[in-house]
């Protein structure tokens, strides 16, 4: 079978801070990324891990065009993006978007779900106010959530509800890539096994690539299809989910995953089918 082609490249990507400096001192250089490379293959999901700090979060903001690399290549469908030279158009912005790790920070506490949800239609789109409403009616059935919900607050719902809605926000554009940046790891373990399936089936569904950003190994094992470790800034493993998890070759790989609590996720998914059929 024939490889599909990337949907991302990633060439060399640095990320520079200069901080401090002034009357009687020195600014500061601090490297947040250095030399990352790797090809994103279409309907995968790539698991990032690593401790804080290590740059995963600063390469989620490069890969979704918020912030700029300091030096190297992304290429996103054979398209060489430098949002340092050019904006990039509502087609490019619509290919990729992001599912932060707090929904009720991600969300305008003084809108309705329903304008939550077609606010990218509206500044993406011509599309009209009926057909705006449609979709959003639709999405929230895709994600879970019933029609009378388009009328509340964020406040209202519970923790994974309004992960439920950060995604079907983050889905309204039809993008063909999700940057998920540790998108489970403010909820109670239920909770995180339902958002879990849910976004397995969402990506089946809609044909989805996942970038995973976890420090959460059980959460990572349970979902990716390869797993990217980064220590400082850089890559130090990268391989097929089950060739890291069962020999690990760098030694902060080791490291971290002797260090890191273990949760069974798999147990937790038969509780909650189990609870669901019961009921």
């Amino acid at each position: 079978m024939t490889q599909k082609a990337p949907i991302m490249r990633v060439k060399d990507v640095t990320r520079e801070y200069i901080t401090g400096g002034g009357l009687f001192s020195k600014s500061k250089s601090l490297m947040a990324l250095k030399g990352i490379n790797f090809d994103l293959i279409e309907g995968e999901t790539l698991a990032i891990v690593g401790e804080s700090g290590c740059g995963k979060s600063t390469l989620a903001r490069i890969l979704t065009m918020i912030d700029a690399p300091t030096d190297g290549v992304l290429e996103i469908e054979g398209r060489q993006v430098d949002i340092s030279k050019k904006r990039p158009d509502a087609d490019l912005r619509s290919k990729i978007q992001i599912v932060f790790q707090n929904p009720y920070g991600s969300l305008n506490p003084r809108q309705k779900v329903g304008d939550v949800l077609e606010e990218p239609l509206i500044i993406n789109t011509n599309m009209g106010t009926d057909e705006r409403r449609r979709l959003a009616f639709a999405m929230l059935e895709k994600v879970g959530l019933k029609p009378e919900h388009y009328g509340r607050y964020p406040h209202m719902f519970s923790g994974g509800q309004r992960q439920r809605i950060a995604i079907a926000r983050s889905l309204m554009l039809r993008p063909k890539l999700l940057v998920l940046d540790e998108p489970v790891s403010a909820l109670d373990l239920s909770v995180q096994a339902q958002i879990l399936n849910l976004l397995a089936d969402l990506q089946d569904e809609f044909k989805l690539t996942y970038i995973f950003i976890s420090h959460d190994l059980s959460v990572v094992r349970y979902i990716a299809d390869r797993v990217m470790v980064m220590y400082f800034g850089e890559i130090v493993e990268f391989g097929a989910k089950d060739d890291v998890f069962d020999n690990p070759q760098h030694d902060y790989t080791k490291t971290l995953f002797a260090a890191t609590p273990k949760s069974d996720v798999e147990s937790i998914r038969a509780r909650v089918e189990a609870r669901a059929a019961a009921n």
